[in-house]
């Protein structure tokens, strides 16, 4: 199997897609804009030498499907847009790890494994223009909310369904791509840790337990705008200044309950130096494995800012920009991808996962799922610094082609014994 196997392709791969979609400031492939059109482009031009069906669905999720002997299908999943000034392996590894797969795959069954095997790259898993995360794979789970999402824009006004129309995409329809998941049997997904965990234990792989569930908020304090020089101190309604008095209060909230909280921009208006702030506008990202745990660390939240609000003699609003419950991943898929790691370098580490991933909304329409982590340098992600060893990405692609094969053994069992007469009593 792994004769047939050519990580090094994978890496030669990813250069080159940092060469065409990357600058100075690091990877430029944000979804739904001219250079994501590219990315697909060149994406489906690897693909044309397989003997695959490519599609994309009404969400904009791309789809590329090795036709099996049964349908029961393995979905193999990763995004290949970027935040702006990205990595060059955030999401684009999965799917290029997946291309080799499909690759070894086709050799090994000239052209026809025992189960179907479909490479998905989900569009815009990182949410970087409309703050609106897991984009694709939530229309497709069906948990997306189209009310709020309707209501997205970006910092230039653009809405979500018109940037959806500029791709050809129908905002209106954008669920039915939910019947994709129609025979998928088991899914896994590749992708670098992102944070220190590994690093720190000098462990190039890990299987993931599942996914932190997150609360992202807009908060918004409402004061008065005022001259700067002409108004007392005291007199002031500061919308700034009741924001910047809550913002401390939010990381002891994390550490009280063990989660991560996250104070990720900040706007004001007027916006200019001469005036009191009238209106203060942070967005809050609260994450935690634990349901109960994200709960009252989002109403404690909620309590600091109506509490700084009254003492600043300001008011404040909340609007909800996002939400997802915690998503434990499947004990045998884990034992599985636990299993590749340990024949491919020796030793595996069980870790959750504080970043968002499409396996998320997977999972979460009860298909099952895993995901495998490989070491980031630096603990650092979603910057042009991020990095792997070359070596850990070796090691990675060989695992993960490991587990998609243990997975289609498991899937072949199943369906087995579901043929199979029940035993008499």
């Amino acid at each position: 199997m792994s004769v047939r196997l050519n990580p090094q392709r994978t890496i030669a791969e990813l250069k080159e897609l940092r060469k065409l979609t990357a600058d100075e400031n690091g990877a430029q492939r944000v979804a739904f804009t001219p250079n994501w059109v590219v990315t697909r482009a060149w994406l489906r031009q690897k693909l044309a030498a397989l003997p695959v069906e490519s599609h994309v669905d009404e969400a904009g999720n791309l789809w590329t499907t090795l036709r099996g002997s049964s349908a029961q299908a393995l979905l193999i999943g990763g995004h290949m847009d970027s935040v702006p000034n990205g990595g060059w392996l955030d999401g684009c590894l999965n799917v290029l790890a997946g291309v080799e797969i499909l690759r070894r795959l086709n050799t090994q069954y000239q052209g026809r494994p025992p189960v179907t095997v479909r490479l998905v790259d989900w569009a815009d898993e990182e949410g970087a223009r409309f703050g609106k995360s897991l984009f694709g794979s939530s229309a497709c789970s069906g948990s997306l909310n189209l009310e709020e999402a309707r209501g997205l824009r970006d910092r230039d006004g653009v809405t979500l369904p018109d940037a959806l129309k500029n791709v050809g995409i129908d905002f209106t329809r954008v669920k039915e791509s939910g019947k994709e998941l129609k025979d998928a049997a088991a899914y896994i997904e590749l992708h670098i840790e992102q944070g220190p965990v590994l690093l720190d234990m000098n462990l190039p792989l890990g299987a993931v337990l599942g996914t932190f569930g997150v609360e992202r908020h807009a908060i918004t304090f409402h004061g008065q705008a005022a001259h700067s020089g002409s108004t007392p101190m005291n007199r002031r309604r500061d919308a700034f200044l009741a924001a910047a008095r809550m913002s401390p209060e939010i990381y002891r909230i994390a550490e009280r309950h063990g989660g991560v909280c996250t104070i990720g921009s900040c706007t004001t208006k007027p916006g200019i130096v001469t005036s009191v702030v009238e209106e203060c506008r942070i967005t809050l990202d609260q994450r935690h494995l634990d349901a109960a745990a994200l709960g009252r660390m989002l109403q404690e939240a909620r309590e600091a800012s109506e509490r700084y609000a009254r003492g600043g003699n300001v008011r404040v609003t909340w609007e909800r920009l996002w939400q997802i419950d915690p998503r434990p991943f499947n004990p045998e898929l884990i034992t599985m991808c636990d299993d590749a790691i340990k024949e491919t370098c020796g030793t595996s580490h069980r870790l959750p996962s504080g970043p968002l991933h499409d396996a998320a909304e997977v999972s979460g329409a009860r298909v099952p799922t895993v995901m495998m982590f490989v070491q980031s340098l630096h603990g650092i992600s979603h910057n042009k610094i991020e990095d792997t060893k070359e070596e850990h990405l070796e090691q990675c692609v060989v695992a993960f082609d490991k587990l998609a094969d243990k997975a289609i053994r498991w899937m072949e069992m199943a369906a087995k014994a579901e043929r199979s007469p029940a035993s008499p009593a």
